[in-house]
């Protein structure tokens, strides 16, 4: 069985943990923030659960949101955290990942994120594509899933996917939208590891932003359309000499305009909002362009 945990960060519906029921005891997959952390117990003594209970911690990736309080559940007892390699030194020693989320998000680090703390180099394991973890008879299976971030895992056990941020955001009935943070957003890697997805036949997928859903096909079929075609809308907009600063307020109109097409109050906007604020996708995509596909600003 799996439980949803709502870590309420903000609002509800905005950042899940999800607890996963084993022979073997339990297992998390992703933290959230540590900012999050005292509903994180607490959802988990909802289902009889302290951290020392937890079997393995599962993370898709390091950005804040998805493992930001991995060393405190580490600290409470958590045995041992699954990772990507190249996310794995970053668990161990978080100065250069809060040094750079620091310098966009500025004061509100605290607030947002809450602390930062190291988790010991014997607690962390490192875990290669196509390797599976097992806990007692569950296995859990590690996928290389690039272009929302390189240190991207996809974890997949009993065909359900854990799609961390390469599966897109979606809360309630609501469209798959794109989180575009800069640095690493690459879309052709994103469209190959959509691909890989597909090519499981999973029943479920469980983004971690938010919840679960049986449509796996058309909910990746949703994610790769509106990733292309807000990526398109960014690169006309440099091409028109935009920069940045003028982008954001049209990208926000475009997020909030497709949002409200669907049938979403403004209760589900403001969810969206938080879980995948919009002004962020504006540097990723312009990073992109000017790094992938410098050619396409040109118009060739």
């Amino acid at each position: 069985m799996i439980h949803t945990l709502d870590l309420r960060f903000g609002r509800p519906h905005t950042i899940a943990a999800y607890l996963v029921e084993t022979s073997a005891g339990p297992v998390l997959v992703e933290t959230g923030p540590e900012s999050t952390y005292p509903r994180l117990k607490e959802a988990l003594v909802e289902h009889g659960v302290v951290p020392a209970d937890l079997r393995a911690v599962f993370v898709s990736h390091i950005h804040l949101d998805h493992a930001g309080a991995a060393w405190r559940l580490v600290d409470d007892g958590a045995p041992v955290v699954y990772v990507h390699p190249r996310g794995a030194p970053h668990l161990v020693d978080p100065t250069r990942l809060w040094e750079s989320a620091s310098r966009i998000y500025g004061e509100q680090m605290e607030k947002l994120w809450g602390r930062s703390g190291p988790v010991p180099q014997d607690r962390v394991r490192a875990v290669e594509d196509g390797e599976e973890i097992a806990v007692g008879a569950s296995r859990f299976l590690a996928l290389d899933t690039p272009g929302h971030a390189g240190h991207h895992h996809a974890w997949v056990t009993e065909g359900v996917i854990f799609s961390g941020d390469v599966g897109g955001v979606r809360i309630g009935a609501g469209p798959v939208v794109p989180p575009f943070p800069p640095p690493e957003i690459h879309l052709e890697r994103w469209k190959a590891s959509l691909d890989r997805l597909r090519g499981l036949g999973a029943a479920e997928i469980r983004p971690t932003h938010f919840g679960a859903y049986a449509d796996v096909a058309a909910h990746l079929d949703d994610l790769e359309d509106r990733m292309f075609r807000w990526a398109e809308r960014v690169l006309g907009w440099m091409r028109e000499g935009l920069d940045e600063e003028a982008m954001i307020p049209r990208f926000e109109e475009l997020v909030a305009d497709e949002l409200r097409a669907a049938g979403l109050d403004e209760e589900t906007l403001a969810e969206y909002e938080i879980a995948d604020p919009a002004w962020m996708s504006v540097p990723g995509l312009v990073r992109y362009w000017r790094k992938v596909h410098p050619e396409r600003i040109a118009g060739a």
